[in-house]
């Protein structure tokens, strides 16, 4: 049993092996799970790891081939001690599986049971959706919730409260507020991605302004002249009949009009 397992290590997991036999496609790539060392909140993501490789690499492999791949994926803490008597009992034929999806099942009992799920139910209890996009918080809600126990309205309520203040107030004060879990998960990633987009736009608009120098200066009023103003001096009256004389009108800065009438020869003067 240890030979055939090591054999399966040295093949790369048995993709070789099945490629050979023609079973899947040379150009398809499938991410082997990672070694499972027996930890319960880890259990289930390495049961899926492996159901998602032996469907698409060990298709056509036999039921103990692929039970043996599995196990050969079980390695280090109380995995040890388990994988070593399931070894002696198949060695035994005390246990059979008539598919790999049964000792899977056996597996996930093993390592998970109750306790699985109280992990997995603490973790959603923690989870907070803060820097991240709704899409990747969704996900990353939707595995913590496989398992964990919660459905119904008190999985809305964890989600209500992982999510980000602004988009829960949003959604719970509409009009038609989402009520199942799945229209949660839709409307309020749509809109965290509306918002994201308009953040977005508003940083280029912001960007393209201080490119171009910001906002046009205003331009300065032109200052007017202050109108003018006339102001007819008084000169002392003079008795003359012709033209009054230069010495009679007093020197200033103003326009001296001269004409004939009262007030000719008086000067006008700028205020």
């Amino acid at each position: 049993m240890q030979a055939q397992i090591q054999a399966l290590l040295a093949q790369g997991g048995g993709g070789n092996g099945g490629e050979e036999r023609g079973m899947t496609r040379p150009k398809v790539e499938v991410a082997t799970p990672a070694i499972f060392n027996g930890e319960a909140g880890k259990v289930g993501e390495f049961v899926t790891a492996c159901r998602l490789y032996l469907k698409m690499k060990m298709r056509e492999a036999t039921v103990e081939e692929q039970v043996f791949w599995i196990l050969s994926h079980v390695q280090g803490g109380s995995a040890d001690i388990w994988k070593e008597n399931v070894l002696e009992e198949l060695e035994a034929g005390e246990m059979e599986y008539e598919t790999a999806e049964e000792f899977l099942t056996t597996l996930k009992k093993e390592f998970g049971g109750g306790e699985e799920e109280l992990v997995k139910a603490a973790e959603l209890r923690k989870m907070e959706q803060g820097g991240k996009t709704m899409e990747e918080f969704v996900q990353e809600f939707k595995r913590a919730a496989r398992g964990s126990g919660y459905e119904g309205r008190p999985l809305v309520e964890e989600f209500k409260r992982g999510i980000n203040g602004g988009i829960r107030r949003k959604l719970m004060e509409a009009e038609n507020p989402p009520a199942s879990i799945e229209q949660w998960y839709r409307r309020a990633t749509a809109l965290d991605r509306n918002w994201r987009e308009s953040r977005r736009e508003e940083e280029r608009l912001r960007g393209k302004k201080e490119a171009t120098g910001g906002a046009p200066k205003q331009e300065q009023r032109q200052s007017l002249p202050r109108p003018l103003v006339w102001q007819r001096r008084q000169m002392p009256q003079q008795v003359t009949t012709g033209p009054a004389p230069m010495e009679g009108v007093e020197r200033t800065n103003a326009v001296v009009v001269r004409g004939q009438g009262q007030g000719a020869g008086i000067p006008l003067q700028w205020t």
